[in-house]
């Protein structure tokens, strides 16, 4: 597959370049369907829009999409629906995080202000469910449900876990429906809309979400274990604003003499240069990183494992392809 498709090596060039020229048709619609007649609107809702991004979700609609008819009426739609909502999401992520920059610019909230950015989100959500109502209920079902799994992670994300909880085990279901349950809906309603198969259909819902959690439990290991020059991102973020990822979680578990500074230092002010700096050095040689990389080997095996059970089609390699590229980014 093409390097706009995430660089994931080719597995076959007439699908790259029909996923290639669907996205483009994506991109467009997504376009129209941020367009107000209040210039306000649409200049904050392409805010966001227009800085680009890896389209992911639609990618995934569109490769779900060949497991029936990819060029099915209401397959791009729901493409632009998908990424309508993750875009949302975003608007309303960075007013909760008090976030200064998205995608290279100014975040909507630091650039106008909360209820703008909120509102925008909002506007976003509408469009997403004015776009659905077109495509049938069963759409509109799954997107409520979606919807309702998103809300419901972000709440138990700010709740925390209950008292008796294991943490890790609350961190997992977060992750499952603030970051999961999306790009499982991505998969759901692309070979839905197509008009695959109900077997189909579910094995791609299923795989799509544990996809889903393994790139997020990926993106938890390369905070730790990425150098700046490699990664172009700074080290330890989540470290350093005290967000309790899965290879801290799994030290948090540990009771062995040797883990009590760190330990101290997971809970204490990250802030301070000097201390970030030991807890990441401690981290990164910590036995943690290895039991994160297991679990998230896991994931991914499951969903392979899933996968190879779907007709034998280009699109089936691309998602096996998928699978190895969330490996190989931590490896």
């Amino acid at each position: 597959m093409s390097s706009a498709l995430l660089g994931l090596p080719a597995v076959d060039d007439t699908l790259a370049a029909g996923i290639q020229e669907r996205l483009a048709e994506v991109e467009e619609a997504l376009r129209e369907a941020v367009q107000s007649d209040y210039a306000l609107i649409t200049d904050a809702s392409r805010h966001l829009t227009d800085a680009g991004g890896k389209r992911f979700r639609p990618m995934l609609v569109l490769l779900a999409a060949q497991f029936g008819d990819p060029a099915a009426p209401g397959v791009i739609p729901v493409a632009v629906v998908v990424e309508l909502t993750h875009l949302a999401t975003l608007y309303h992520d960075d007013v909760m995080d008090e976030a200064v920059m998205r995608r290279g610019q100014v975040s909507a909230n630091n650039r106008w202000n909360n209820t703008i950015a909120i509102l925008t989100g909002d506007f976003l959500f509408a469009r997403a469910s004015d776009i659905l109502a077109d495509l049938g209920p069963e759409a509109v079902r799954i997107q409520a449900r979606t919807f309702a799994r998103l809300v419901r992670g972000q709440i138990q994300e700010t709740a925390g876990p209950a008292e008796g909880t294991d943490p890790l085990e609350h961190y997992i279901e977060v992750v499952a429906g603030k970051t999961g349950s999306l790009i499982a809906a991505s998969g759901q309603l692309g070979a839905l809309l197509a008009g695959a198969g109900p077997e189909i259909v579910a094995t791609l819902t299923s795989a799509c979400e544990k996809i889903g959690v393994a790139f997020q439990l990926s993106d938890d290991i390369l905070d730790i274990a990425s150098e700046s020059e490699e990664s172009g991102k700074t080290p330890g973020i989540d470290l350093r604003e005290g967000i309790r990822t899965l290879p801290v979680l799994h030290v948090l578990r540990s009771a062995a003499d040797e883990d009590a500074r760190l330990r101290e230092l997971l809970d204490s002010d990250l802030t301070d240069d000097a201390r970030h700096a030991e807890a990441l050095a401690l981290l990164r040689a910590h036995p943690a990183m290895d039991r994160a990389r297991a679990d998230l080997r896991r994931w991914v095996d499951e969903a392979r494992a899933e996968l190879l059970t779907l007709p034998d089609v280009p699109a089936r390699e691309a998602f096996l392809s998928l699978c190895d590229f969330v490996l190989t980014r931590t490896a």
